[in-house]
């Protein structure tokens, strides 16, 4: 390859790059700078560049990043990693997702020769993502591209949320993190809000409307996800010291408890009575009912009070919905 050409394709890894920095475009003049060339050799070069790179109404040079490819080489437990991923991904989520399925194709696509019948099953994932069995729901799926290209391009987005009393609020909104969430089969919008002043969790699907707007924000430094979540059942999360759970399992589900880590912070101690203590700290503990219920009369609730009252009152409207005296009779 003439050494020209080997410049040439340098200098457009160079702008593609450039363009990536700086979401809002940079004009010919700028690059140039940047790189230290002359002028003409950018103009030149932009008739090389991808499709997913135009030019804006103020001749700035501006990079699509949907439309971007990555490449990607994978290793045959790295694809088998991803397998194991994306069959979350296609148990856990209800709604048909395009992007999810042109995904796992190209996955199945890439890995066919190393790994055929991993590929065959990735292949199978993405038809099951794009089923009529699940739920076809165009406005939410463009509601969460354009979370996603404000998340990448920290853009304010504009959205009108609409609460459980089905009333609509208007907030401007600065997207932090996406999280799926297993319970509900639902993803949430992690940032800050505007008019609240503090960081709030949306959740996707009661999103109305959203509109991306030309106001940027900057992702603090300090902002760590993991550390957001990290005393959290699933997704919340308080600024208030977790709180001390104390479980109590029947000998006949502790070999089934002892097996799983529930939470980072767990402790477990097996009593001479084959029962299980199993203690954790944990932000918000009324977030763990639908587990605790999960397992019956093999648990009993110690601490908090409040929880093991919630769950007493529970226990209450079950037995009256089952008229369980009624019935021994």
């Amino acid at each position: 390859m003439a050494r020209s050409a080997r410049n040439r394709i340098s200098r457009l890894q160079a702008i593609e790059n450039l363009l990536l920095a700086h979401p809002r475009g940079l004009t010919q003049a700028e690059i140039a700078r940047k790189l230290n060339v002359d002028r003409s050799t950018i103009s030149r070069d932009v008739a090389n560049l991808p499709e997913y790179i135009s030019e804006d109404d103020h001749r700035r040079l501006i990079l699509d990043r949907q439309g971007l490819l990555v490449h990607v080489q994978l290793s045959l437990n790295e694809a088998t990693a991803l397998h194991l991923a994306t069959r979350l991904l296609v148990t856990r989520m209800d709604r048909q997702n395009p992007h999810a399925s042109t995904a796992l194709r190209k996955l199945g696509c890439a890995i066919e020769r190393i790994a055929p019948r991993i590929s065959e099953h990735m292949q199978r994932s993405a038809d099951e993502m794009q089923s009529d069995s699940r739920r076809l729901d165009p406005r939410y799926i463009g509601i969460l591209e354009k979370l996603v290209l404000a998340w990448a391009e920290e853009r304010k987005l504009h959205i009108w949320y609409r609460r459980e009393d089905r009333q609509v609020n208007e907030y401007t909104f600065c997207p932090y993190f996406i999280e799926p969430y297993a319970i509900g089969q639902s993803i949430y919008a992690i940032g800050y809000c505007d008019e609240r002043h503090s960081m709030r969790t949306f959740k996707v699907a009661y999103i109305e409307r959203a509109e991306l707007t030309q106001q940027t924000y900057t992702i603090p430094a300090n902002f760590n996800a993991q550390d957001l979540f990290a005393d959290a059942w699933g997704i919340w999360y308080t600024d208030s010291a977790p709180v001390q759970v104390e479980l109590l399992f029947s000998a006949a589900v502790a070999e089934r408890v002892q097996e799983t880590t529930w939470h980072r912070s767990q402790q477990i101690e097996r009593l001479p009575d084959g029962r299980l203590r199993w203690i954790a700290h944990i932000a918000e503990p009324k977030e763990m009912l639908n587990w605790i219920r999960g397992w019956g009369a093999a648990v009993e609730v110690i601490a908090p009070l409040t929880l093991r009252e919630e769950v007493k009152e529970e226990i209450r409207r079950m037995h009256n919905l089952y008229e369980v005296n009624r019935e021994a009779k």
